[in-house]
């Protein structure tokens, strides 16, 4: 369950990365509220920005997302302009979890955590970060033995299971990244379509989690089969009976 996550606050040593952009009118909803592939989307832009601004460019340049948080306390309005935060608030010799506080200039205020894991340009498999890389990340928590557990285990239900509906996700070209798989930002678009007729679930304070198990890659066919409980909207991306990544929806 999505509940065990706890996001560490801001440490008071080690570096923090900040950067201010404004909300931009092609990540908004009907409401003027930054929907959550526009956050996903400034979550891989402050990531780049940070890895430019250390110089790590050339040594450190490919990563990818295997689970990302993201608490709406107070969501971001347009127009308003963001300052967002990031940190390291835990870290393994291959991957790290990156916080990211934004807050708004009329008083958003929205709380993420990405676990990242660092790529191989050659092989396109998890490796080491480098000793220079992670001294930095030494100083900002004493979490140094970061581990990758699911906190998401429910597994696809039954299509005939009551509350259970399907619904095709059809994939754009422009929706693949350059490891050929789907960029994780449109995934949050695919729980979007989901929730959008489901407007009580972020009418108030939510968190909306992600966890991606498989990539999705250019020609499968998606299916989105998604359920409500209470306060909690499930959704399991599908491709025939495996599942690719699971999302959640839930009041905090």
């Amino acid at each position: 369950m999505n509940s065990d996550l706890t996001l560490a606050p801001q440490p008071d040593r080690g570096p923090i990365f900040v950067k201010t952009r404004p909300v931009r009118t092609g990540d908004i909803n009907a409401a003027k509220a930054l929907r959550l592939d526009g956050v996903a989307r400034y979550l891989q832009d402050i990531a780049t920005d940070n890895i430019e601004a250390i110089e790590a460019v050339d040594t450190h340049p490919f990563w990818i997302v295997r689970r990302t948080v993201i608490d709406v306390i107070r969501p971001a309005i347009w127009p308003e302009y963001l300052t967002m935060t990031r940190w390291c608030s835990a870290f393994s010799t291959r991957w790290a979890n990156m916080r990211v506080r934004f807050d708004g200039s009329n008083g958003a205020l929205i709380e993420t955590e990405g676990f990242w894991i660092h790529i191989s340009a050659e092989s396109g498999m998890p490796t080491r970060m480098s000793d220079d890389f992670m001294k930095p990340l030494e100083e900002s928590t004493d979490e140094h033995r970061l581990k990758w557990k699911r906190v998401i285990a429910d597994n696809a239900p039954d299509a005939e299971a009551p509350g259970v509906i399907d619904t095709p996700f059809t994939l754009r070209v422009t929706d693949i990244d350059p490891f050929d798989h789907v960029n994780n930002a449109v995934y949050w678009q695919a729980v979007e379509e989901v929730i959008s007729t489901r407007t009580a679930l972020r009418s108030t304070p939510h968190r909306a989690v992600i966890e991606y198990l498989s990539p999705l890659v250019a020609g499968d066919d998606v299916v989105l089969r998604s359920h409500v409980e209470g306060s909690r909207l499930t959704v399991w991306f599908l491709v025939g009976d495996a599942l690719r990544a699971v999302a959640q929806v839930s009041a905090l």
